[in-house]
């Protein structure tokens, strides 16, 4: 009789872990879907923000006409960055050597070069922000930009979008399932004891509680271990791009997902994990509440 004392609470100490491990997988899948749209989001605006265009200027354009041009366009709130080329930065840039001693001139004109602020990277937007820029200064001479290539991207990454966002709600009804199927297997092994409170009287509220708030702390159980291992990847991720010495200077987590934003995110599987766990454990309960003595030995 010790002995089988003994056991019970191993056994029920064992499947408990079984489903804080389960649920906090389920969670852990949750949390990476938000991690990757955060991370995808930021891709999309850096990708629009490399791109960039030229600002081509008069022959006649002093210094100080091309500084105060560049002083305005960084006000503008179009404009991520600007950047002066002037003649002889040209020329090492592009050619290397100074064509003056085989032309006699410099055939290369100075150049502001721009980087859109990425929620005016469209191509609709270009042609208002180049009246605006020639709004700025007599003294531009064109705009160069390449609306073709700017088109391809943003039509890229909005195919890109729309995957993403797919991928995420069928892997979102999936972690749910999951997580209904884990609960409802531990509720499943209790139908017995649920139906044995209902003969003495039991309501259906008192017969509820005690399961949901065994699943709420084991959601926040399992919630905890998620952000860990959510925590833990992105380290892992981080020590591994600087280890290869790639990821454009990504020396830590911030690089990636700012501290506000993964809060928000460790908070949103926090929720997640208790209202997924309380309402699934309602449901599995209730149905078993309803149910007739009979019924229970043919589930």
């Amino acid at each position: 009789m010790k002995n089988k004392r003994a056991i019970l609470p191993v056994t029920f100490i064992n499947s408990k872990i079984t489903v804080i491990v389960s649920i906090s997988l389920v969670l852990f899948l949750l949390g990476l879907i938000f991690l990757l749209a955060v991370f995808a989001n930021k891709l999309s605006v850096y990708m629009k923000e490399t791109l960039s265009f030229d600002i081509v200027l008069s022959d006649d354009t002093e210094p100080g006409q091309a500084n105060s041009l560049l002083i305005q366009l960084e006000k503008a709130p179009f404009v991520k960055s600007a950047r002066y080329v002037s003649k002889d930065e040209a020329v090492k840039q592009y050619i290397g050597e100074d064509p003056s001693s085989f032309l006699g001139f410099n055939p290369l004109p100075s150049i502001i070069v721009v980087n859109l602020d990425s929620r005016y990277a469209e191509a609709d937007s270009l042609p208002v922000i180049e009246k605006a820029i020639k709004i700025f200064s007599t003294n531009v001479s064109s705009i160069e930009y390449r609306n073709d290539l700017l088109q391809l991207v943003n039509t890229n990454l909005k195919k890109l979008g729309i995957i993403f966002f797919i991928l995420a709600i069928v892997l979102f009804i999936i972690s749910l399932a999951l997580i209904n199927n884990t609960i409802r297997l531990t509720v499943y092994s209790k139908r017995f004891l649920i139906h044995t409170m209902k003969l003495v009287g039991a309501t259906a509220g008192f017969i509820r509680w005690p399961f949901i708030r065994v699943n709420i702390l084991i959601g926040i159980v399992a919630a905890i271990l998620a952000n860990g291992l959510l925590l833990w990847l992105l380290y892992y991720v981080v020590n591994k791009l600087d280890d290869a010495s790639v990821g454009g200077g990504i020396t830590q987590i911030s690089d990636i997902v700012s501290s506000d934003t993964l809060y928000i995110i460790f908070g949103i599987v926090m929720v997640l994990g208790i209202i997924i766990s309380t309402v699934t454990t309602f449901f599995a309960v209730n149905r078993y509440v309803r149910m007739e003595s009979d019924d229970l030995y043919y589930i």
